[in-house]
């Protein structure tokens, strides 16, 4: 199952073998990767993509590109997908995203995850939606807190693939329920 979606300024499609180019040069940015273990070669970002889409054939959604509806200009990924860590609060259905440089402070995270959310609870008829980052992230967290998500503090957790002791294994945990979400639907209409 192919997913398109389109937002005022974007468009959220399927991954091409145009984006590798871009979306490697994302992934080896030392500040975009800065919440993470560490910047990606550019085959760790190949393997990353088709990850993505294996994914899509599995669950039929998983991160997709994001490119500016104006320009064409490929912006980074945004997406549903179900984590295959082995995480506390598994399973569940993560929202999540990761721009170019260029492309923050626009918006265009928050943009593109309602969008998202949306497809997760109308199309999908999923109960929740959960997001999760690293503690010291607060950009991404910021971006939670901006499309309706709360902080569950009861259910942070060290991330099970960071060793003991990494200054990025303490993460955060965000939910948005069903109800919730159709509250701030319902409210915005």
């Amino acid at each position: 199952m192919d997913v398109e979606l389109e937002t005022e300024r974007l468009v959220l499609r399927p991954w091409r073998e145009s984006d590798l180019a871009p979306f490697a040069a994302l992934c080896a940015d030392a500040e975009v990767m800065r919440y993470f273990p560490a910047p990606l070669t550019r085959e760790e970002s190949k393997a990353l993509i088709a990850q993505a889409m294996q994914k899509t054939e599995e669950d039929g959604f998983c991160f997709q590109p994001v490119e500016e509806k104006a320009t064409g200009r490929f912006l980074g990924f945004v997406g549903l997908s179900r984590p295959a860590a082995p995480l506390p609060f598994a399973p569940c259905v993560e929202v999540g995203w990761r721009l170019a440089q260029t492309a923050w402070g626009q918006g265009f995270a928050s943009e593109a995850a309602r969008a998202w959310l949306r497809f997760g609870y109308e199309t999908l008829d999923l109960e929740e939606i959960v997001s999760f980052t690293a503690s010291q992230n607060l950009p991404s967290q910021a971006v939670m807190r901006r499309i309706g998500m709360s902080r569950d503090m009861a259910a942070d957790f060290e991330h099970p693939l960071l060793v003991d002791g990494h200054p990025l294994r303490p993460h955060v945990l965000y939910r948005l329920s069903r109800p919730a979400w159709e509250g701030m639907h319902d409210s915005r209409m």
